[in-house]
């Protein structure tokens, strides 16, 4: 018998069991508040993350079925390394059909085992579908980015994957050697976020051996060195990004090594005017005229001088909080890296449409580093993807692109103080 005062409890059937769980999980997730938080709250970005990736593989392989390749440099990235792999490795003798190789030893290596894989480049099919997992693995750093440092809402998601065509078209229906880059830009940007600095160092060198687009970065990361690893581990570092360098080009530089620097990082590149986006307004004796190109240099430097100083304080918070673990905090090192690209491509001699993706996955976070409204930032976006979508671009799409640039670097200045709420974040989150 039971004990006084107490009454026997029937035994819990499954059903019961599960009908509580199911209960349980109705209350909490089919309601209209979490899924308001599905929307809005960055700390749930990552479910619309997964279902987004999910989606754009199966948006890719339609656009791979429905949308004709273009031919553009693929045949010419074939033809240069077709020449490295028939022996030559003088510099000033590999070139395709668009002209000399001008990018580094990497992007010989990288382009040389898609050479092999494709058939001689020849299964243009097979090397679109790798294109594909290489936006889908972008895509998936990216996220990652976003949902550590949850700065933006899972919203603005779609506009990353679902609004640009000439991303996608970039991606899978040009085969071009930005989005290889980048992948290995954003996989050394989520090591450094997870204080793998050596490996972070690597993935960042190799990134630029693929295109030296990625150098832009350079002055937000130089800084990030300093601050987080003082001056013997930034010697170190610098180090494993050079000697990363020497040896990927080792080949081009026992042979000829004037022509490799030369071919592979020509700073003072002439850029063809009928093809740049952003500087159309100009005349073609303006656009190729040397004193315009320093002109160009001296507003990136000086930009990067009157940014340097907040962006070090935010460098030198990161160094100091990252052992807390706290993803939130990755927001301080984002944005002096993502801040000083776009100053880059905003003071670039020529963009060319497929440059877009230098930029274009950290726009999102770079218009909610401004104190604009949400509606002037969507405008801003959508402005900038006017422009890069015009074809053949003209005065007022050029400048359009300039305002909008310029537009978002003001608003980042007018915040160039780490944010007041960040330490009531970090404590949330401990």
């Amino acid at each position: 018998m039971a004990p006084p005062g107490k009454r026997h409890r029937a035994p819990s059937t499954k059903i019961q069991v599960i009908k509580g769980r199911l209960s349980k999980f109705q209350a909490k997730y089919l309601t209209v508040d979490f899924a308001k938080r599905l929307v809005f709250d960055p700390s749930l970005l990552w479910i619309s993350a997964i279902l987004l990736l999910v989606a754009e593989l199966f948006v890719n392989v339609l656009v791979i079925h429905r949308v004709p390749y273009t031919e553009i440099d693929w045949i010419a990235y074939m033809q240069e390394v077709e020449g490295v792999v028939n022996g030559t490795w003088d510099y000033t003798k590999l070139k395709g059909d668009t002209g000399p190789l001008v990018y580094p030893a990497g992007f010989v290596y990288i382009f040389t085992i898609l050479y092999y894989i494709t058939n001689y480049g020849k299964n243009i099919r097979l090397a679109q579908y790798i294109f594909c997992g290489f936006y889908l693995i972008t895509l998936a750093l990216v996220f990652r980015i976003y949902s550590k440092s949850r700065k933006i809402p899972p919203y603005m998601l779609i506009f990353i994957c679902c609004t640009s065509y000439r991303v996608h078209s970039i991606y899978v229906l040009r085969l071009f050697n930005d989005p290889v880059a980048m992948m290995f830009l954003y996989f050394a940007i989520n090591l450094f976020m997870e204080d793998y600095w050596t490996l972070g160092s690597i993935f960042y060198s190799l990134a630029v051996s693929i295109k030296m687009n990625i150098l832009l970065f350079a002055p937000a990361l130089l800084l990030a060195y300093i601050a987080s690893q003082g001056i013997y581990g930034t010697v170190k570092h610098l180090s494993i990004c050079a000697g990363i360098q020497i040896i990927l080009g080792a080949p081009f530089l026992l042979t000829n090594p004037v022509a490799y620097m030369v071919g592979s990082f020509n700073l003072g590149r002439v850029f063809l005017f009928e093809w740049t986006v952003n500087w159309r307004f100009l005349s073609e004796e303006v656009f190729v005229h040397p004193g315009f190109h320093i002109s160009l240099l001296l507003l990136h430097l000086g930009f990067l001088a009157i940014f340097a100083s907040p962006w070090f304080r935010y460098m030198k918070s990161f160094a100091k909080l990252q052992p807390t673990g706290v993803g939130i905090l990755s927001q301080l090192f984002l944005l002096p890296l993502f801040t000083a690209n776009l100053i880059g491509v905003a003071f670039s001699r020529s963009l060319h449409y497929q440059f877009y993706v230098w930029y274009f996955h950290s726009l999102p976070y770079l218009l909610w580093s401004t104190p604009y409204s949400i509606w002037l930032r969507l405008c801003i976006l959508g402005f900038i993807e006017m422009s890069w979508n015009t074809f053949p671009s003209t005065n007022v799409s050029s400048a359009m692109l300039h305002v909008c640039h310029l537009l978002i670097i003001y608003g980042i200045f007018s915040k160039r103080l780490p944010p007041k709420d960040l330490n009531v974040d970090i404590s949330k989150n401990k």
